[in-house]
């Protein structure tokens, strides 16, 4: 291109067009496309969002048809289906919890994480993405099963925190614990499992990467293109002993709206979400 073509092309989309095609689900390349002048600009927008409300509408319409379930139920599904087959048990555990699982999560009066919790009357709670359940089933289920032996869940959790691209106040956790491996054997099983998940969600290419947790010290995130959706960590851990678990573990927990926004490339993780304005990813002010 020569610098006087180059010049030519300075007319960016207005806000309120890139607004109107991020909603949409444009390729965010589209976004920071320019123009001659704002007759071109104009014309393709109105391609582009004519395009875009069309596969809207047929995506829409296949849903109602019963051609597909949306996202969110069917990557639960793959999901529970890949896990059981690997000898995973599927639990179902309460959303509302008490103050003591958070304290012996060392989630004390005071610690930051506090301020992120639900809080309901007399000190019970919501759900956090932290899985203190699981731990109490670990304990009971270790009196009855054989180990190793592995447990996981899918469910709402509650975080209060400001929504934004990459955030939900309610989202989906997959929370996966296997007890009792030989704790050597821990970091190549976290990897293993970790591996089994991602191709159930269809997300071929991520990377592992060492972080530290305010609860859980040294974690291994899972990342999509920079973007975290999982943390991962293995026992045995000075918190074990808060709740009668004294074997060593390894455990998952996976954003599931994280990894449809990381398989689909969406801007926003809203999209992948529940939500009154998008149905299965699409904006319904078509």
């Amino acid at each position: 291109m020569t610098p006087d073509e180059a010049e030519a092309l300075r007319i960016r989309l207005t806000a309120t067009q890139s607004q109107r095609l991020r909603e949409l689900g444009a390729d965010p390349l589209v976004l920071d496309e320019l123009f001659a002048d704002v007759q071109l600009r104009d014309a393709a927008f109105k391609r582009l969002e004519g395009a875009l409300v069309k596969d809207g509408r047929q995506h829409l319409k296949d849903l109602r048809a019963g051609r597909r379930a949306p996202q969110l139920v069917e990557l639960e599904r793959v999901l529970s289906d890949a896990l059981t087959g690997a000898g995973f048990v599927r639990v179902v555990t309460p959303l509302i919890i008490a103050s003591d699982s958070l304290r012996k999560m060392g989630i004390e009066h005071g610690h930051p994480l506090r301020e992120q919790v639900f809080w309901l009357e007399d000190g019970r709670c919501l759900r956090p993405m932290l899985a203190p359940n699981l731990y109490t089933l670990l304990r009971r289920l270790d009196r009855n099963w054989s180990k190793p032996f592995g447990i996981f869940e899918i469910g709402p959790c509650f975080r209060r925190d400001s929504k934004g691209a990459s955030h939900l106040n309610e989202f989906t956790m997959l929370n996966l614990v296997e007890l009792g491996r030989p704790e050597n054997e821990g970091r190549a099983r976290l990897v293993e499992l970790a591996s089994l998940v991602m191709r159930a969600a269809g997300i071929a290419h991520y990377e592992l990467e060492v972080t530290d947790s305010e609860v859980y010290g040294e974690m291994v995130d899972v990342l999509v293109n920079g973007a975290e959706v999982c943390s991962a960590g293995l026992g045995p851990h000075p918190l074990d002993g808060n709740w009668g678990v004294v074997d060593p573990w390894v455990g998952l927990g996976f954003g599931v709206e994280r990894l449809i926004m990381a398989r689909e490339g969406y801007p926003n993780i809203e999209r992948a979400g529940r939500s009154l304005s998008y149905v299965d990813g699409v904006r319904l002010n078509l």
